[in-house]
């Protein structure tokens, strides 16, 4: 009898996600993570990388936006998870703004891949990731489509063991035409909204392939610690309701 194959796991960091995950991040998926400015999506990349990242297991987080790394940062490192002592050792930041601007999807996958090739990482993250899609033309023989510059970069990553996620400022799921969205593993949705005069954000996990996830809207929080997942005998008491 042919026995199953197993997919690992790996544990998020961020309290209350992996429940909801149905057990983790399924090694060497591609993943999604979607939503509107300011409802803590480069947070929760943060928190998950710098959880997972080892010198056995090292991470590369590619910015498109034209922001020094320590910008970025600034507000980063007041959270507990952040590590000053894993950057460049287990955690490289690469500025991929210029090759966006400037080149189409086949140089920009280059880029991605020599940047792998050099560091030998195990996680892959690229922020924005919406902006990838916005600016490069990506019309030319072999590489024909954003679709196809996404699988190319899936089947690529897989092929090196890579665990990526794409980090972007979506429209609505519902009203989302980016083929990422039919192409990844697993979509991680936050938002965010005004709820008893205080901001409630709330994270939906909308696929995540070969595990039973939590269906429905999660609130959660960004606290001193960083992003936890609320239990539900704990909304109460954050809504202000006895």
């Amino acid at each position: 009898m042919q026995t199953r194959s197993h997919i690992r796991r790996l544990p998020t960091g961020v309290p209350g996600l992996d429940v909801l995950l149905g057990g983790g991040i399924p090694e060497f998926s591609l993943n999604l993570i979607g939503g509107a400015p300011g409802s803590g999506k480069t947070t929760l990349a943060h928190q998950i990388m710098f959880s997972l990242a080892a010198p056995e297991r090292r991470a590369v987080f590619f910015t498109t936006l034209g922001e020094p790394a320590l910008k970025m940062l600034r507000y980063q490192q007041l959270f507990p998870f952040f590590d000053v002592d894993k950057i460049n050792r287990s955690i490289r930041f690469v500025d991929l703004s210029a090759v966006v601007r400037d080149n189409d999807f086949r140089s920009i996958l280059a880029s991605i891949v020599d940047a792998v090739r050099d560091f030998s990482p195990r996680l892959v993250f690229i922020d924005s990731f919406e902006s990838v899609e916005q600016s490069a033309p990506g019309l030319e023989p072999g590489l024909t489509s954003l679709r196809s510059f996404i699988q190319q970069l899936g089947t690529t990553m897989a092929g090196w063991l890579v665990t990526t996620f794409l980090i972007g400022e979506y429209r609505l799921p519902e009203e989302e035409s980016s083929p990422a969205f039919a192409i990844a593993d697993g979509i991680l949705w936050l938002s965010q909204a005004s709820q008893c005069n205080e901001t409630v954000r709330k994270i939906q996990v909308l696929a995540m392939r070969g595990q039973a996830q939590s269906p429905g809207r999660h609130i959660f929080v960004i606290n001193d610690a960083g992003i936890e997942i609320l239990a539900r005998r704990h909304l109460g008491r954050h809504l202000g309701i006895s």
